[in-house]
């Protein structure tokens, strides 16, 4: 009974029905992450197909037809993920597994990927299940990168990809991967990647300054099997971004400002174990390593500063399966390791510095977790979901005399009942639990005798509810869902921290966070053809007050009501066409500046627009019959030209005195991309 209604969602989000078939292949490797029902209709899955259809080059490009996900930054490296209007930091990200933990520096993005080594994208929006992971408090994004056996044909020992690609909003791009097969079980995958690309320009021809870069990126990947049932697989990715950016890449920068050269580099090592002896004995075991390191040039202030964030963990889970039933129980750890310091001449840093004796800064955060999550086929129709979680964290701030820590349980209940084959209701309430985690590398230094963490902080409580009607026959597809969420005791660091003994950087419990909103899909699909329409609609309030995304730095942001409309056609079997539509509504008077009132950085509240905009994509890919494994990509980012801010960036604060440099950068104008690639 599982097979047929597994990530419902994700086959109604699909442009087409590539990414339900991709699911379907790889559903026994990982059949505890996509048997879900707490939420199951919001669920998405994104497959290689669609990200190598439009070209992505980054998180922007990946999300493009996911109503529930909004991107803002611009570009790539200030790039900040919003899911429901939550920030990713309040999300559990992982790449095969390895955890994407922290923040190196609050004015750039936390999330960095390379699309063309993805396989696909699993989001999971808001609470959920026992198994999402640490602080999936507004749900969780699990990126899986490609193996040599996804690309290897029946037979075929050895395989590669070549890609070039341009676009003309401003730059190029090109990979090379080879895989192969090392003996009968054993195969390995390695790939190489390269963009180099200018500033843009926004839809009115402006130049944004600041957004050019190169990238950089290796993956190895080792796969196989050490015994019948017993597969392994072992990667390794090297990313290395680098540019002249503003002090705040995330906010727009002028032709005549200081731009400052930065350099972001990720290593990321993973280690995945599975087995399938049994019934009551299948392992599933990952291992990881990662360390993300940011280093910026301030030579007009305090010279040269870098950041890192090592994490090291695992997480060990088993699925028993009895009849139609299945339990999953796990435990996982992780180990956070934050750390910033002045690397100039001594002269210049300890000018700066608030203790001159002090030139490097450490946290340390210690979670660990215990899981059990169950499906229960009660009847033919009826499906039980039931789970729970322990979690505990610890912080150590190891420069300073302060820790934190708590501990907590979380449940989750879901219900998911077939009226026909064809026609299902899904109903849950999820909880998550999150404790104090590292803090932003780029503020770890404090003044002396200040306190960075409330002694009395407690952790974050989530309570998420979702109910969603799917129909869905194989040709039409209609579904509606509504989902309620709210956070008690945020903890955040809100602007310019209180009276003393607060530090400037402070965490604090703010109060609780609401949101709640509905999600509307249509679609139908003919013999060559495919069409589908979403809507989606949500009010976000901390307080009972609306958030926009300034002051609400590292939790959440506003953003209008959104609508997409998907069309794909393939006129013949060697030509795939499509097209992707995203309106999204203003939202007008959005008060803000609570903040700065309250610790008297302005006298009176203030309001922001966020303009709505609407954006069109098309593309074309063709594969020749006559050249067996050419590749021609032609496709059309934001067709019509349209100059736009993202509601997912800051809106314009221009209008505000004191506040004009508040504001997120324009997305990109026209950018017309090209790609040949030949497979062999």
């Amino acid at each position: 009974m599982f097979n047929k209604k597994l990530f419902c969602g994700a086959a109604l989000v699909a442009l087409a029905s590539g990414a339900a078939s991709a699911q379907q292949n790889d559903e026994a490797e990982r059949v505890e992450d996509t048997v879900v029902v707490v939420g199951q209709t919001t669920n998405v899955l994104i497959d290689s197909d669609q990200i190598e259809q439009f070209q992505a080059n980054d998180l922007a490009d990946i999300f493009r037809q996911t109503p529930s996900v909004s991107v803002g930054g611009s570009l790539g490296i200030a790039q900040k993920v919003y899911v429901r209007g939550l920030e990713d930091t309040l999300l559990n990200v992982t790449v095969d597994g390895a955890p994407q933990t922290g923040t190196l520096f609050h004015h750039i993005g936390r999330v960095q990927i390379e699309p063309e080594l993805l396989k696909e994208v699993e989001l999971q929006a808001g609470a959920g299940e026992a198994t999402s992971g640490f602080g999936a408090v507004g749900g969780a994004i699990r990126f899986r990168t490609k193996s040599a056996s996804d690309l290897l044909d029946d037979g075929q020992t050895f395989g590669g990809m070549v890609r070039a690609g341009w676009f003309s909003n401003d730059g190029y791009k090109g990979s090379l991967t080879a895989y192969g097969k090392l003996a009968e079980n054993w195969d390995v995958l390695s790939s190489l990647v390269y963009v180099d690309r200018e500033n843009m320009e926004d839809g009115d021809g402006n130049t944004l300054f600041g957004t050019g870069g190169e990238q950089m990126l290796g993956f190895v990947k080792l796969s196989g099997e050490i015994a019948p049932d017993h597969h392994v697989s072992l990667s390794y990715e090297k990313r290395d971004e680098e540019g002249e950016f503003g002090a705040r890449p995330n906010w727009p920068a002028l032709e005549d400002d200081t731009f400052f050269p930065a350099e972001a580099e990720r290593e990321t090592l993973v280690a995945n174990y599975r087995n399938a002896l049994s019934d009551a004995v299948n392992l599933d075991a990952t291992a990881y390593y990662t360390v993300s390191e940011f280093r910026q040039d301030r030579f007009d202030r305090w010279g040269l500063y870098g950041a890192e964030i090592e994490t090291f963990g695992f997480d060990l889970r088993n699925t028993h399966r009895f009849g139609a039933h299945d339990i999953v129980y796990g435990v996982e750890h992780r180990n956070d390791t934050v750390t910033s310091e002045y690397l100039a001449d001594d002269a210049t840093w300890q000018y700066w510095a608030w203790d001159p004796e002090i030139g490097a800064f450490e946290e340390e955060g210690a979670l660990w977790a215990g899981y059990v999550q169950g499906h229960f086929q009660l009847t033919e129709a009826l499906l039980l979901s039931l789970g729970g979680r322990y979690d505990s964290y610890d912080l150590d701030l190891v420069t300073y005399d302060e820790s934190t820590s708590s501990d907590g349980f979380s449940g989750n209940i879901g219900l998911r009942y077939d009226f026909t084959p064809d026609l299902s209701l899904t109903v849950g309430h999820g909880q998550a639990f999150r404790g104090k985690e590292v803090g932003d590398a780029f503020t770890l230094e404090k003044r002396p005798g200040r306190l960075r963490i409330d002694p009395d902080l407690d952790a974050e409580r989530v309570d998420n509810t979702e109910a969603g009607l799917v129909y869905d026959n194989g040709r039409l597809r209609v579904g509606a869902s509504i989902f309620s969420m709210k956070i008690d005791d945020v903890i955040l660091d809100q602007i310019g921290g209180g009276a003393a003994p607060q530090d400037s950087i402070y965490y604090e419990n703010v109060g609780e966070f609401e949101t709640s909103g509905v999600e509307l899909r249509a679609g139908y699909s003919w013999k060559r053809l495919s069409a589908d329409l979403f809507y989606t609609s949500y009010d976000s309030e901390l307080n009972d007050r609306d958030v926009e995304g300034y002051e609400e730095i590292g939790l959440a942001n506003a953003s209008g009501d959104q609508w997409n409309f998907n069309l794909a056609w393939t006129p013949v079997a060697s030509l795939d066409l499509g097209l992707n539509v995203r309106k999204v509504e203003a939202l007008d008077n959005i008060t803000v500046l609570y903040r700065g009132v309250e610790i008297g950085w302005i006298d009176s509240l203030q309001t922001v627009d966020k303009p709505g905009y609407t954006v069109t994509d098309i593309y074309a890919d063709w594969r020749p019959d006559a050249i067996e494994g050419l590749r021609l990509s032609i496709g059309v980012q934001n067709l019509f030209d349209e100059q736009y801010r993202d509601h997912a960036s800051v809106a314009d604060y221009g209008n505000i005195p004191g506040w004009e440099g508040v504001a997120g950068v324009y997305e990109a104008g026209q950018d017309i991309r090209i790609t040949i690639g030949y497979d062999f």
